[in-house]
């Protein structure tokens, strides 16, 4: 593995703008992902407010010769799922949008999941766990502890809902670039892998799957898909290791650190 670059505190300040920046994204989009908007309708309004009211820059678009500034991926897709004029939402969807955000030279990264009408208590219920697997993750973060902790905490709380862990895919280290080391599986061993120290930043963003925890990837090279057509859910979060524990750089307006973990956390 390569050394991990620690964040001094004005690059974490920087980092700290671009997720509060990232935040504001998703508030914008709040009250327009509903049924009937297509999935190249989000993508389009998040482009122009990032570029036009921010004045940042969507990160993804141009990424691996990616064109587009998000990814939505609705119900049994994965991850990466490519905006698409002809994909339009209905009621009874879940949809995870993904989006980077660089401001001064800086990268933050998020995910949300969106409830698109009438949802299946089925469908709520793998949302709300995945959302609690990505806080058990956070809530294992600080000086000392190490990744397989966060895996750990993730793996437990998934399956003991009766849920899989996607183990293709994880969290990443980031700052001036968007992937950078350590990577963060979503599974594993408490006391495993590298100890954690202040000044780390990474991602957080489990995917969780309804069914078996195997995927395939698309002709298109890019949407991941449940090989059982099982849905498919995710969150994520780009956090700080601190002298104390975490601090959440992307956490949104509407959101509050669950309550239980304010001890080992820092609310911001």
């Amino acid at each position: 593995m390569s050394e991990v670059a620690l964040k001094n505190e004005e690059e974490l300040r920087l980092m700290r703008t671009a997720g509060q920046l990232l935040g504001l994204v998703f508030s914008h989009l709040n009250q327009r992902i509903v049924p009937g908007v297509s999935t190249m309708a989000i993508n389009d309004w998040a482009e122009r407010y990032i570029v036009d009211q921010l004045e940042a820059r969507p990160a993804s678009k141009g990424q691996y010769d990616y064109q587009y500034v998000l990814n939505a991926s609705v119900n049994h897709v994965v991850c990466h799922g490519i905006p698409s004029d002809k994909q339009t939402l209905k009621s009874g969807d879940i949809v995870n949008v993904d989006i980077t955000l660089e401001k001064d030279g800086f990268i933050a990264d998020s995910s949300k999941m969106y409830l698109i009408g009438d949802v299946t208590p089925f469908a709520k219920r793998l949302v709300d766990k995945t959302y609690e697997a990505m806080w058990q993750g956070i809530q294992a973060v600080k000086p000392g502890a190490t990744l397989g902790d966060v895996g750990y905490a993730i793996q437990q709380h998934a399956e003991q809902h009766g849920y899989s862990v996607v183990r293709e895919y994880c969290g990443h280290g980031i700052g001036r670039e968007m992937h950078e080391e350590p990577e963060v599986l979503h599974y594993g061993k408490k006391g495993r892998g590298l100890a954690l120290k202040e000044g780390m930043v990474f991602t957080i963003e489990p995917m969780i799957n309804q069914g078996r925890a195997k995927i395939k990837t698309k002709r298109d090279g890019w949407t991941v898909v449940t090989s059982d057509k099982t849905l498919s859910a995710q969150w994520e979060h780009t956090i700080a290791v601190t002298a104390s524990g975490f601090e959440v750089l992307t956490l949104r307006a509407d959101e509050r650190i669950p309550a239980e973990l304010n001890q080992s956390g820092e609310d911001h």
